[in-house]
């Protein structure tokens, strides 16, 4: 297999990049998972219930669950691991907030007790920016900014270390003593059967490199092939393109809103009118029917979806109210950075085309081009560009997600206490607030307008567009399973 980027970071707490949720979805399991529906189906829980106060949650392990050392998931392991993961998920700060107590009651059992009821509980706990790994307690305890070292999980996959060929390769193998739930598999839900004894991710960061090996069958999946190369694929009779993701993926523009020339609203007003969305999707889609303009922050034909204050969308965009913008903020030739991953040829593409748009309006621009690797050690840092830091980056996150504020990162504007471009109104965060305990959904979608006016005024990002983007297999692997998520499950997975 190769997948899109490489992977630099095993922990899935650490960072939300999708390399490494994907590394993380084969080695880690989680207490509950959604289906192909996107409800929450219990994993790791065998049964679970609530007070009759809706205060209480109780939570018992289900039989079976060992960890690829050899021993016992307990109750005690799943309540550090909670508390990690929540102190960097939004959906689980917000659990936390709401938490009087989380205690293990003995080995099995465990209790999220809360001082008000929390009813989208459930759904914090699989609808996540940051994938919800159960860990051993010995690697919870670490503080989430210490990254964990071993990579030792419950889940169906083991790592396998000693074939770990960082830049090269990774070899995942299948976990003998997993024990799958009786259900068929469904989404992420269900019993994670794996039917292969092995699966190896390489590392071929040329697509033309890649797309020959799966043509000459020392592959048999891609990821993030660029669209001008689809018509190879279904010209070849052994290969196929696949969707996994049917509501694919949204790219987002992430500014640093903590340096110059971003931390003026101003700036980050002008790149709303700078983009042309039909201009970027021509160089990340490249297929018309496989890309689509996005002016709500809840994404397209979502239950939030709606057309408030998006009277910037212009065809072709605006350059020259961009440029007036970039007066207006100030600008005096500062350098702005972006990041540019070439081993991901929409992201890259989509850089240079915003370099380019950019200088055609007088900007001072830089391209900073890595790996994805590169990319995501890079943009922790929060400092100006002179001390290594960066103006701008390219990411994208499934078109669903962005239907679940609370859990969603591009949609939270709390400053440095939040993702990674780091924008901040209170006006927005207060509003946000509320989504938890807004009870109907007519509420809800009210909320959401309101919410999405407040956002565009301070341009917390831009978006790109949204890309349903398929991945290339040779037909000999079968079983690959559909869900709108931009992680990709390896149990199922077979080659005939």
């Amino acid at each position: 297999m190769v997948m899109s980027g490489d992977l630099s970071v095993f922990d899935p707490i650490f960072t939300t990049a999708d390399i490494t949720g994907c590394h993380a979805l084969a080695i880690y399991d989680t207490l509950f998972s959604l289906d192909s529906k996107l409800r929450p189906q219990p994993q790791m829980v065998g049964k679970w219930d609530l007070s009759d106060d809706k205060r209480t949650y109780t939570f018992e392990l289900r039989d079976g669950l060992i960890w690829h050392d050899g021993t016992l998931v307990t109750a005690a392991d799943c309540v550090a691991s909670i508390r990690r993961w929540a102190q960097v998920d939004s959906g689980g700060k917000l659990i936390m907030e709401r938490a009087r107590d989380i205690s293990k009651k003995d080995d099995k059992t465990f209790t999220i007790a809360l001082k008000e009821p929390l009813g989208l509980l459930l759904d914090l706990l699989v609808q996540t920016e940051y994938y919800p790994a159960m860990m051993r307690e010995k690697d919870a305890v670490r503080p989430a900014t210490d990254q964990v070292t071993e990579n030792i999980g419950s889940g169906p996959f083991k790592f396998n270390a000693a074939l770990a060929k960082p830049g090269a390769s990774f070899t995942y193998d299948r976990n003998e003593n997993y024990v799958p739930r009786r259900e068929p598999a469904d989404g992420f839900a269900g019993g994670k059967v794996v039917k292969v004894d092995r699966a190896i991710w390489d590392n071929i960061a040329d697509s033309q490199t890649a797309l020959a090996a799966l043509q000459a069958g020392e592959i048999d999946f891609l990821q993030g092939l660029p669209g001008d190369l689809y018509p190879v694929i279904e010209s070849d009779p052994n290969l196929t393109l696949q969707i996994l993701n049917s509501g694919g993926y949204v790219q987002c523009l992430r500014m640093n809103c903590l340096q110059k020339p971003f931390d003026n609203v101003k700036a980050r007003q002008a790149m709303l009118h700078l983009i042309d969305q039909e201009a970027f999707l021509r160089v990340t889609a490249s297929d018309p029917k496989f890309g689509h303009v996005v002016t709500s922050i809840f994404g397209n034909d979502g239950p939030y979806s709606n057309d408030e204050n998006t009277g910037w969308h212009k065809k072709g965009g605006d350059p020259e109210m961009a440029k007036q913008l970039f007066r207006e903020a100030g600008y005096a030739g500062e350098k702005v950075v972006i990041l540019q991953p070439t081993n991901i040829a929409s992201f890259s593409n989509a850089s240079q085309l915003l370099a380019d748009s950019l200088r055609k309006i007088g900007i001072n621009v830089e391209l900073a081009p890595s790996d994805w690797g590169g990319l995501i050690q890079r943009r922790v840092n929060k400092g100006p560009v002179e001390s290594g830091g960066w103006s701008i980056f390219i990411t994208d996150d499934t078109n669903v997600s962005l239907s679940s504020p609370i859990s969603q990162i591009f949609l939270s504007a709390n400053g440095e206490e939040g993702w990674y471009g780091w924008p901040k109104s209170e006006e927005y965060e207060s509003l946000r607030a509320q989504w938890a305990d807004t009870e109907t959904f007519e509420e809800r979608q009210a909320l959401a307008r309101k919410m999405q006016r407040a956002w565009w005024d301070f341009a917390g990002d831009v978006y790109l567009g949204q890309i349903v983007a398929p991945i290339a297999r040779r037909k000999t692997l079968t079983g690959m399973i559909e869900i709108q998520s931009n992680l990709v499950p390896m149990w199922n997975i077979q080659r005939d």
